[in-house]
């Protein structure tokens, strides 16, 4: 993937829609999403009457209410979170065509379709009988819809509370709605049992998270950073003036000034940073993190999306910090 390929990733995919401050770095699970408004995407999903299977029903997305006649049957998905949440809901065997960058799981239907630069014809070429997009600056919802094809726009998260209002959405949407509810039960017991199940240090404990190997960053501000403040890491890129709505880019004069605790890669696949090669930055040997081998790789793709798999990346965080604090986690 080129330079500029992925920097357009990375905004597209992991920068919010609209962020906007939310809150403090010391969050519980149960308020990470309390103090910012909900996105569109995670308003309520209100049914009509019922037609066949509890269809049609209108889901109230980020794009407005979108009216789904019947059971759809050929999804087109320009969003790897979407694609995601639509095979974890058991609506995967409904999806005809993904994007791109949606490589998870193997089994989705890979196509060279794109999500930044969606291509009208070619979508409607399969078909599909419901579109789900992240991001709609192409206008692809209007042009779809004159062509009669519903589309959900699914914007990126802001909050784990906009998570799990997208997975209900799409469970009312696809005619799995208890599937769809069961897995946002599963993720809040599983985040709560991480949660609570680690003890933090005396000290919150810092940390940085490498987005690519410029050191651009995420603050506290993020859904990323979101997540970190569950299990009570301090964000050094907190402490640095924020003019890229969360996403800063740090020096590494910076970054080894502020010595942390523990570093995070989300550049291992793009970049191909590891443990190894953030030991070999000159000047990095004074950092906490790579003195006491708390660099922890992580997998890009998990560490950028706000789909099921979140409980995973905060586990593999947890477990980090358990391992930094002398505590182990039951």
């Amino acid at each position: 993937m080129s330079r500029a390929t992925m920097t357009r990733a990375i905004a597209l995919v992991l920068l919010p829609l609209l962020l906007s401050a939310c809150g403090t770095a010391a969050r519980s699970a149960a308020d990470v999403g309390a103090e910012a408004p909900a996105s569109p995407s995670a308003e309520p999903t209100q049914r009509t009457a019922s037609g066949g299977a509890g269809f049609p029903v209108t889901v109230d997305a980020a794009n407005g209410a979108v009216t789904i006649d019947r059971r759809p049957d050929a999804i087109v998905s320009l969003s790897p979170t979407a694609t995601e949440m639509l095979f974890a809901i058991g609506a995967g065997d409904q999806v005809i065509a993904v994007d791109d960058f949606s490589n998870h799981p193997p089994e989705a239907p890979t196509t060279d379709l794109s999500g930044f630069e969606p291509n009208i014809e070619a979508i409607a070429g399969y078909g599909p009988d419901l579109v789900v997009i992240a991001d709609d600056g192409a206008d692809v919802a209007e042009s779809l819809d004159d062509l009669d094809i519903p589309v959900l726009v699914a914007p990126a998260a802001s909050t784990l509370d906009d998570s799990y209002g997208q997975i209900e959405q799409f469970g009312v949407a696809t005619g799995h709605q208890a599937d769809a509810d069961a897995l946002v039960q599963r993720m809040r017991s599983d985040i709560d049992e991480i949660t609570t199940a680690l003890s933090g240090a005396a000290e919150p404990l810092t940390y940085y998270h490498e987005l690519d190997d410029t050191y651009f960053s995420v603050t506290s501000d993020t859904f990323i950073g979101q997540i970190y403040d569950l299990v009570g890491l301090r964000n050094v890129a907190d402490d640095v003036p924020d003019d890229a709505g969360g996403y800063p880019q740090l020096s590494e004069e910076f970054i080894i000034d502020a010595n942390p605790d523990l570093i995070f890669l989300a550049d291992t696949r793009c970049c191909g940073q590891s443990a190894e090669t953030v030991a070999e930055r000159p000047g990095w040997d004074q950092i906490a993190a790579v003195r006491n081998s708390a660099v922890i790789e992580l997998d890009d793709d998990i560490a950028s999306r706000w789909g099921p798999r979140i409980v995973d990346l905060l586990g593999t965080v947890a477990d980090a910090v358990a391992a930094q604090s002398g505590h182990a986690r039951s």
